[in-house]
This record gives C-alpha cells, sequence and structure tokens, in this order.
C-alpha cells in the first residue's frame, strides 16, 4: 500500500495486562507504536489494562514499568507521567465504565441478556451441527418487559450486551487493505459481566475514546474483534463519549516459533526477561523484534533505533506471519555489541562481572586488567553474560578447569612442551608479541605450529580451549601467575 501521512496529530496507545513477564510478542507492539508515534511527531498513551484482579498483579505491573525502562521506551500520558486524561490504570476507572455503560443501554445500543451458559452452549451447539455461525443468536434482542420481569421472577442474573448493526462494518487496515465482516459472522456481545465488572471489551474502546486515540496497531489476533469495537466505536460518538471519530486500525502480523504455531508465552524464548538476563543489549534487541513484519531496507539488518523511527511507515509493514530467529537475534545482539564505544561496552559490562554472576571475590577484579581486554572481548561476545567466563582466568586464584577441553589438548608429549614453554616464558620479555614468539619457538623445538603449540598453554592458563587473543591475556595475566598456571598444569600431567 501507499504511504500515507495522518491528517490529525497522532495519538496510538500501548495497553498490556499486567500478567506475567513480559513477551517478546507484546515488546514489538509496544515497538511499532514507539516508533510510529515518534516518526509522526505524535503521542504515545501507556495504558494499564488491569481488570482482571484474578490474573493481574501489582508485581506484574512494576515489571511492565522497569521493562519499558530499560527498553528506552518513552511514553507522553500514563504511569509516572500523567496526562490530561489520568488516571491510566483501568482499575481504577471502574465508575466511568459503569457510567457509559448506562448510557448505552438507556440509547438502545445495548441490552440485558438472561441466557443461561448451558442454554448458549446448547444453541451454539445446535448451530455448529447445522453448518451456521455460532455466535450468540440474539434470543434477548427483542425481549418484552413481561418477560424480563420473568426472568427476573426466576432468579436469572443478566450480563449487558452489544448491539451490533445490522449491517456489513467495512474498514481499510493499514497493514492488510479493506476488509468486509458481514453481520452473521460478528454477533452481539457481552460488555458488563452479570455482577456489574466491565469487560475488556468495553473498556478499551471506551479508553480510545476518551483518550481520542487516533490510530490502533495491535497483533493479529485480535483482528477478529475489530468490527465489534468499530461498532461501538460509533455508539460512543452517537451518546457523546470521546470526539466522535473511529480510530485506524493495523494489524501486525503474528511471531511464530518452532513448528509454525504463534509463538506463545509458554515458549521458553519468547520471554523479555530471558534476553535481559542474558545481556542483549535493548538496542539489539528492538532492532531484532523491528524485523518481525518491518525492515529499513532489502539489505541492511542493523540499525539504531533513531533510523528506525526516522524511516518507520506502518504501510511498510508485511501481513504475513514473522518466524522468531534465535541465532539472527543474537547475531544482530553482537553486531549492536560491537558497535558500542569501549567505554560503553565496559559500562555495559558491569553487572556481569559482579556477583552473583561473577564466581570470583569482589576485591580479586581488577578494573585495569579487565579494560586492557575490553576490546578484544568486544569482538568476541554475542550476549554480555558471556563477559563473565571470558575473563574469569583473570580473577579466579586458579582457572576453572574445564574437563573436555584438557582432555582435549593435553595429548601425548604436552608435558614436554610445556616444560619448555615455561623455560622460555621465564626469560622472556613480558609483552604479547614477545611472549607469542616463545611459544612458537618451543612449538617448533616439538615439531609443532604455533596453533598446536599453543593449546595445551591456553588450557593450562585460561582452563579453556577456546577465549581472547592468547598472548595478549598472557601480558595481562603476568609472569608470575602464568608461569604458576603452567607448573600447575605439569604437576596435573606428571600425577
Amino acid at each position: 500500500m501507499a504511504s500515507t501521512s495522518p491528517s490529525a496529530p497522532v495519538r496510538v496507545r500501548f495497553c498490556p495486562s499486567p500478567t506475567g513477564n513480559p513477551h517478546v510478542g507484546l515488546v514489538r507492539t509496544a515497538l511499532f507504536n514507539w516508533a510510529f508515534a515518534r516518526h509522526h511527531g505524535g503521542t504515545l498513551v501507556f495504558r494499564i489494562e488491569d481488570t482482571d484482579a484474578a490474573r493481574d498483579s501489582e508485581e506484574s505491573y512494576t515489571q511492565l514499568l522497569d521493562a519499558m525502562r530499560w527498553l528506552g521506551f518513552d511514553w507522553d500520558e500514563g504511569p509516572e507521567v500523567g496526562g490530561p486524561h489520568a488516571p491510566y490504570r483501568q482499575s481504577q476507572r471502574m465508575d466511568l465504565y459503569r457510567e457509559v455503560a448506562d448510557k448505552l443501554l438507556e440509547a438502545g445500543h445495548a441490552y440485558r441478556c438472561y441466557c443461561t451458559a448451558e442454554e448458549l452452549e446448547e444453541r451454539r451447539e445446535a448451530a455448529r451441527k447445522a453448518g451456521r455461525p455460532s455466535g450468540y443468536d440474539g434470543t434477548c434482542r427483542t425481549l418484552t418487559a413481561e418477560q424480563i420481569a420473568a426472568y427476573e421472577a426466576e432468579g436469572r442474573v443478566s450480563i449487558v450486551r452489544f448491539r451490533m448493526p445490522d449491517e456489513p462494518i467495512t474498514f481499510t487496515d493499514l497493514v492488510r487493505g479493506e476488509l468486509t465482516f458481514t453481520p452473521e459472522n460478528v454477533s452481539d456481545y457481552g460488555i458488563v459481566r452479570a455482577n456489574g465488572a466491565p469487560l475488556y471489551t468495553l473498556v478499551n474502546p471506551v479508553d480510545d475514546a476518551l483518550m481520542e486515540i487516533t490510530h490502533v496497531l495491535r497483533g493479529e489476533d485480535l483482528l477478529s474483534s475489530t468490527p465489534r469495537q468499530i461498532g461501538l466505536y460509533r455508539a460512543l460518538a452517537e451518546i457523546g463519549v470521546g470526539p466522535g471519530t473511529v480510530p485506524a486500525f493495523g494489524h501486525l502480523p503474528y511471531v511464530m516459533g518452532e513448528g509454525n504455531k504463534k509463538l506463545s508465552k509458554r515458549d521458553p524464548q519468547s520471554s523479555l526477561n530471558l534476553y535481559r538476563e542474558r545481556g542483549f543489549l535493548p538496542e539489539g534487541l528492538l532492532n531484532y523484534l523491528s524485523l518481525l513484519g518491518w525492515s529499513l531496507s532489502s539489505d541492511r539488518d542493523v540499525f539504531s533505533l533513531a533510523e528506525m523511527v526516522e524511516a518507520f511507515d506502518i504501510s511498510g509493514v508485511n501481513a504475513n506471519p514473522a518466524r522468531f530467529d534465535l541465532k539472527k537475534a543474537e547475531a544482530i545482539n553482537a553486531d549492536h555489541i560491537r558497535l558500542l564505544d569501549v567505554k560503553a561496552f565496559i559500562e555495559a559490562c558491569e553487572p556481569w562481572l559482579k556477583a552473583p554472576h561473577a564466581p570470583w571475590s569482589p576485591d580479586a577484579f581488577d578494573a585495569a586488567a579487565f579494560a586492557a581486554l575490553a576490546p578484544l572481548a568486544q569482538t568476541r561476545l554475542t550476549v554480555l553474560s558471556d563477559i563473565t567466563g571470558c575473563v574469569d582466568f583473570l580473577f579466579l586464584d586458579e582457572p576453572a578447569q574445564d574437563e573436555a577441553s584438557w582432555t582435549k589438548a593435553m595429548k601425548p608429549g604436552a608435558d614436554a612442551l610445556l616444560a619448555s614453554v615455561r623455560t622460555r616464558l621465564a626469560e622472556a620479555d613480558w609483552d604479547a608479541e614477545t611472549l607469542k614468539a616463545a611459544v612458537l619457538a618451543a612449538g617448533e623445538e616439538h615439531g609443532l605450529k604455533l596453533g598446536k603449540a599453543q593449546a595445551p598453554v591456553r588450557v593450562a592458563v585460561t582452563g579453556r580451549t577456546v577465549g581472547l587473543p592468547l598472548f595478549e591475556s598472557l601480558e595481562v595475566l603476568g609472569r608470575e601467575r602464568t608461569l604458576a598456571r603452567v607448573d600447575a598444569a605439569l604437576a596435573k600431567l606428571a600425577g
């Protein structure tokens, strides 16, 4: 579709429910709303949909705010910021929803439904067997006063249903183009529970109207509810709730996990906390999530959030499902780690150089030693948490010995090689080039090229077969500690 610029000031909303850990699909939705608002110089409203007391929790609410801050999102109205439409937590707006529900009932846009759950299921099953749509059949749409009195005399309770218009609803989706829903496929629906509690189906459009939301960007899974909401927006306009307009909708593609299934909260790789704990940079994770349905250009995957904001056009979002690829997410994060200046990289690594992540004591950490190797480590990390194992040999009394690495490196003749290396290192000037020459000479003495000669040295000193450049590592570790570790390896081989 062609790009179009909104004619009115843009107001979008991000309105999660505080239930459990944030999901990467939720973050992708927040990102697209944020980028859309910033691209158009508009307003992002952050709203908390916490009307489900059984599932919502204050802990999850706090996690949501913390996650938004960590990701770098700012919002113009909402919790901690305020705004002209406060409060922004739906649990604090209940009286308002009841008032609107009463107005809808008075105007005939809603009615009381006395059908029991058993009756509804029986009629739905009959409709399914007959090949008809199984939505609500309108039994209570035209009840007389006498019928209502009789139901209430029986002790029946009622919910409030919204009366959908008896005509097709057509709208132009910003991602999918023109869509039409016919009345038989969009039945009347509940907006207030029997206990008087308002449902999401009411509170969400009411808040959109009162907060003057112009664009709704949300997941494809909510597409089927859009004609219902459009019907309600129109009714709200008639009873004087909100500015009398219907927001433009854009439904974002599914994020798929393994086996062509939608990525769900139960999938381990869906949790935002997982990426945060592993040490993804917010910029790296958001860069990858932006590619789940959108791209800056056909030949460029790595870019900044500022570049995304400048280029973002909702009409450029692809309607097809997007597959979550963890390896690509890691690769893009690695690129963002390498884009940091060294000072920023060192600061980003700090949480993983302290307890509880670091296995060394606080007084063992040497900031100068870490800074000396940081530029080399920066080119090798996929996620920031990798830094702990990358530099632990510097700060542990003994290297964290990987037995598989020991077995692989300490082949027959390793003791004689290490003895030669030890002699040459003891006499060498302590800089990387001289240390490399010493190990090379010891290897040649035993008929080995540098790669084979340095493997036992690396495992003796760092405990692993792979890691940072060996000779720069030895230079920073120092002569005394290096020789002590070679001696310990020789003793182990002799034992």
